[in-house]
């Protein structure tokens, strides 16, 4: 399957014993006895196989899935690739077994030894390792962790997309938070208010361009942590982090409510008892037409007991310069945005397959103004008689705890999420007002939730998972308006939703070559909603919804390395109270749940490592009674159903590895989305496409990475992407036309060993196109609003480890 920006999830490379002995016979290289240069990080011991036997040219052969869960210290330094081996299976329960030159099984500790093979002559030692690209050896699995049942990529009936960001890539664009994401992910898109206001869509599956009550439409998490529920995208930076994995959904079985367009799942580098290490990335950034930025961010990882428990700690910083002008207020590059945060993890092994990490985040986020302008103005300014700016803190604490044993998992994940959003807007001009008016929105939520399940994967591609998950959110809106200094609240609104929910997904054999699964979940949810800051208001009665979310797929592989499957899934999201149409004159008004069922068929054509992969997707939705956040012609928030909407889509990935040090990469979509059975208010829209998906997107790119010198490598990338046309929303006043430009990046890192140093440049044509027709509530009707792409913009980065 092809892999934007990244090679795919956890690779573990698995194989029956007569595979094992027909790769001896073609062995890869005598390598065992040689001393190699490893650089291996600390993380999953699947993942750290992989890569030791990458860099010292061995193949390994794992026979049981059960290592992906397991943790492996880092390895760095020149040494044999025995001892390599003998540091990262150490405490592990498994041992290694030379079958040839360059060939290594691994086997559970009291496993039978293979036969003796036969011996053979000895080889030369191989020469010095030299920074290189990676090799076309095949390897023969992904494990999707994300299916919470380590089912095998070669099986799995599902479309899957990684982004993966190892030290030199978190360190070039981990400020760039979500956009490092969408940048490479055509199919993936969302709204661009400003960094932390954003909603995300996936496979076309987008409700309004607005932030409200209504639940997300994707789940977000960090590792097993969910970190939202009807929160816009926090944008956290994306530092020090492994990779991120997106599932295209919906995916209401496993994951619960507002899973409707998939998951994104953000994956951080583990603590690491072993060594302790470091990094430090830094960036000075300019952008045209605008004022200078930077980065920076430092990780600290810090052994407290060898192989038991270690801390690891990250923090930075960013500001992304402004550079939109407000000719009515006399200002220049108003809408400024700094950033600081950081994550503690603490990580304890106690032995007997026990594995706990506890931490949390914090991240705050300041907007100085919004990042719209005018079309009937100068380029890249607008004209308001009052700053909008805007904050997003968000916190999160979490503890999971893991018990591996006997080939099953114990997963056990429960967090806390205070999250605090403040939003200002000139509202000069409101109905029956004289004078510059100020619109505040203030949002507070909180959110507990923990997730237990218990699942066993089977080496087939076969496996099982079941668990419960308990979740309760309240959030809380509150607005005031009037002039500055003395405005007066307006109504607002209190959600208090708890669910609780069994789940579970079987997945088993038909045959050699076929694979069925089964799955469902059973919500149970009760919301209590109530009016604030209004006499007319009055407390909505509970509300208790039961919701079953089943799921049907099945899988054929007629060969190795090629798959075709198909899948049936279903989702839903949670009704609440909210504020109605101010012409409506109710003040408050009920929204029903909504529901999403999906049909989908693929295939997947290459096996990891290979060098062409190839995959596609035709998906068709039905969406019942759709939610959305929308505004009213005074440009005051309300929310409501819209009616039944269907959603018909196309996407393919490829990804071509024409020499070892040269990669090509392909991805498009075509998406076909409409409103079909609106509801009577939306009845008379003539245009009801969905908003902000684009009927068609696509992305290109180019890497080229070799080596200069022993101890230098040298890293070039080139991207193109198209973003289609699309609709701020259904109906007058906000069928505006946005999208329909291209946009390019390039960029380059020469690798020193510790350190490096690295040039990108976004926006190359520096592009005028518009991201998205909406800036501010109350002046959007005009249709003069645009979001500008950020002008041209250039980073010079250092990073460095130690």
């Amino acid at each position: 399957m092809a892999m934007p920006g990244g090679s795919g999830l956890l690779r573990v490379r698995f194989a029956e014993p007569l595979l094992a002995f027909s790769i001896i016979c073609a062995a890869a290289s005598p390598a065992a006895a040689a001393d190699v240069s490893f650089e291996i990080p600390a993380g999953r011991l699947s993942d750290a196989l992989i890569r030791l036997a990458e860099q010292a040219g061995i193949t390994i052969a794992i026979g049981d899935p059960a290592l992906a869960g397991l943790h492996s210290p880092a390895i760095r330094g020149r040494m044999s690739v025995r001892a390599a081996l003998a540091r990262l299976l150490a405490g592990s329960g498994y041992r290694y077994e030379f079958l040839g030159a360059g060939a290594v099984r691994i086997l559970r500790d009291g496993a039978p030894a293979a036969p003796p093979s036969r011996p053979q002559r000895p080889r030369p030692a191989p020469p010095p390792v030299r920074p290189q690209a990676p090799t076309d050896a095949v390897l023969p699995d992904i494990i999707v962790t994300a299916s919470k049942q380590g089912v095998a990529l070669d099986r799995f009936a599902g479309t899957v997309h990684v982004v993966d960001l190892g030290a030199e890539e978190s360190g070039r664009f981990g400020n760039r938070g979500s956009d490092a994401v969408l940048d490479r992910l055509p199919m993936l898109a969302s709204t661009n208010l400003g960094p932390g206001r954003d909603k995300i869509y996936i496979r076309g599956v987008a409700d309004s361009s607005f932030n409200g009550p209504s639940q997300s439409i994707v789940g977000q998490y960090l590792g097993d942590a969910r970190l939202t529920f009807n929160a816009p995208d926090p944008d956290l930076n994306l530092y020090d982090i492994a990779r991120v994995e997106v599932l295209e959904g919906p995916q209401g079985t496993l994951y619960g409510t507002g899973a409707l367009g998939g998951i994104l799942r953000i994956v951080p580098n583990p603590p690491d008892p072993a060594r302790v290490s470091g990094s430090f990335s830094a960036g000075l950034i300019s952008t045209r037409h605008g004022t200078p930025g930077g980065d920076a961010a430092l990780m600290a990882n810090l052994p407290l007991d060898p192989r038991r428990l270690a801390l690891r700690a990250v923090g930075y910083a960013s500001i992304d310069g402004g550079y939109i002008d407000d000719i009515g207020r006399g200002r220049r590059d108003v809408n400024r945005v700094r950033t600081y945060g950081g994550r503690l993890n603490l990580l304890w092994e106690p032995g007997n397959g026990w594995r706990i990490d506890a931490g949390g985040l914090a991240q705050y986020l300041s907007g100085r103004d919004g990042q719209y302008a005018m079309r009937h103005l100068p380029p890249l300014s607008r004209s308001t008689n009052l700053a909008q700016p805007f904050d997003n803190d968000y916190a999160l604490g979490q503890i999971t705890m893991r018990k591996s044993w006997g080939g099953m998992e114990l997963v056990s994940a429960t967090s806390l999420v205070r999250h605090s959003l403040e939003s200002r807007f000139d509202a000069t001009g409101f109905p029956g007002t004289a004078g510059p008016q100020l619109y505040v929105e203030d949002v507070g939520i909180t959110l507990i939730t923990n997730e237990t399940r218990i699942s066993q994967p089977d080496s087939r591609g076969a496996g099982w998972v079941a668990g419960w998950s308990l979740v309760h959110d309240i959030d809380r809106i509150r607005r005031t308006l009037g002039p500055p200094g003395t405005s007066r609240p307006i109504s607002g609104v209190r959600n208090a939703v708890s669910e609780a929910a069994l789940f579970g997904q079987y997945s088993f054999a038909l045959g050699s070559r076929i694979t069925a699964t089964l799955g469902g979940r059973a919500t149970l949810s009760r919301n209590v909603g109530m009016a604030l800051d209004s006499e007319r208001g009055s407390n909505e009665p509970d509300r208790t919804d039961f919701r079953p979310s089943p799921t049907a797929a099945i899988s054929w592989r007629p060969l190795d390395g090629l798959i075709f499957y198909a899948r049936v899934q279903q989702g839903f999201r949670a009704g609440g109270l909210a504020v109605a149409n101010s012409e409506s004159g109710t003040g408050y008004q009920r929204f029903d749940s909504d529901s999403l069922t999906s049909i989908e068929a693929g295939m997947r054509l290459g096996r990891a490592g290979a060098p062409f992969q190839f995959d596609a997707a035709l998906s068709f939705a039905r969406w019942a009674d759709v939610q959305a956040d929308l505004i009213d012609r005074s440009g005051l928030p309300f929310t409501t159903n819209l009616g039944n909407g269907r959603i018909y889509g196309v996407e393919a990935n490829a990804s071509w590895r024409v020499t070892p040090s040269l990669r090509l990469e392909a991805a498009a979509f075509i998406n076909e989305s409409a409103l079909s059975h609106p509801d009577p208010a939306f009845a008379l829209a003539q245009d009801r496409d969905l908003p902000n998906i684009p009927g068609a997107g696509a992305r290109g790119a180019v890497h080229f990475r070799t080596a200069l010198s022993h101890s230098v490598s040298m890293t070039l990338d080139t991207s193109l992407r198209y973003v289609g046309a699309s609709h701020l929303g259904i109906g007058a006043p906000l069928d505006l036309v946005q999208g329909g430009f291209v946009e390019g990046q390039v960029g380059g890192r020469l690798d020193f060993g510790r350190f490096g140093i690295a040039l990108d440049i976004d926006n190359v044509a520096d592009s005028r196109g518009n991201l998205f027709s909406f800036g501010n509530p109350f002046s959007v009707s005009s249709g003069m609003q645009t979001t500008p792409l950020r002008p041209r913009t250039v980073r010079l980065g250092f990073d460095a480890a130690f």
